[in-house]
């Protein structure tokens, strides 16, 4: 089994676990300040994790570059407001529902890979791509972060994928933190008050995400992103034991067939 395979699934469950805390806190805190915690907790975590795999596995720090720079902050800034679209859609449906729309994310990724790094489409993946993509927005804007960061992740150029990646999430929550930061400080200074109160359960936020994303950040260094992302629709499955015994929702019948047709095409990228 390819390394990148285990990676994704497990990212895919943390990805689950954080989506679940979020909506938790989004009564709490609001749309922007559950957003902010997945980053504001997390990234002091990325930046052990690079701190550990330089001192303890020997890899060198890679030299940043003006390529790098553009597309972590275009990534970062796409992750951002993704995030922050997801997490109010929480609060307009459910959390299965809410998330399998997200999932348009893989078809769209492979039409940005297409466009941006001239990664190959077989007719499979196009037939795939025209049944999966519905035009959620956060789908899309997901899609362009995750093409993002592969590109500044294989701008690095070395010392190897999991160097690679985890630089690049260190650099991309920490600007991320300082950008959302700046903005609730403009906007609402209250937020910042409230997300320090609720540390607790913020911190567990940030931690699963910090994780997962260093799962994603090294599978799709290591594999083009839209396989990852479709191997990576396995969350639908946690996404949906959630909803049912955490959050105890009921799907009707026009959403199911809504979420079926989404993962049908996601699942015809995959195989094609």
């Amino acid at each position: 089994m390819e390394l990148w395979i285990p990676i994704t699934i497990a990212a895919a469950f943390l990805q689950n676990l954080r989506s679940a805390l979020q909506k938790r806190l989004q009564g709490s805190l609001g749309t922007r300040g559950a957003s902010f915690v997945r980053f504001g907790y997390g990234f002091p975590i990325a930046i052990l994790y690079v701190l550990c795999l330089h001192h303890f596995a020997g890899y060198p720090f890679p030299a940043l570059n003006w390529t790098f720079a553009l597309w972590a902050v275009i990534g970062g800034l796409a992750q951002i407001f993704a995030t922050m679209m997801l997490v109010h859609l929480f609060s307009l449906r459910n959390f299965a529902v809410g998330t399998a729309y997200s999932k348009t994310e893989p078809v769209q990724a492979a039409i940005f890979g297409f466009i941006l790094l001239g990664e190959k489409l077989t007719p499979g993946s196009v037939a795939a791509i025209i049944v999966g993509v519905i035009g959620i927005a956060s789908g899309a804007v997901f899609g362009i972060s995750a093409v993002s960061y592969r590109t500044a992740s294989l701008s690095l150029g070395g010392p190897g994928p999991v160097m690679e990646a985890a630089v690049t999430l260190a650099c991309v929550t920490t600007f991320q933190t300082a950008f959302m930061l700046v903005w609730m400080f403009w906007k609402d200074k209250r937020e910042i008050v409230q997300v320090v109160l609720s540390w607790r359960s913020s911190s567990l936020v940030g931690l699963a995400g910090v994780v997962g994303s260093a799962g994603w950040f090294t599978a799709m260094t290591l594999q083009q992103v839209a396989y990852v992302r479709a191997l990576g629709q396995i969350e639908l499955v946690f996404t949906f034991m959630a909803s049912y015994f955490l959050f105890h929702e009921r799907v009707n019948r026009m959403e199911v067939f809504g979420c079926l047709l989404i993962v049908g095409g996601i699942l015809g990228l995959l195989f094609s």
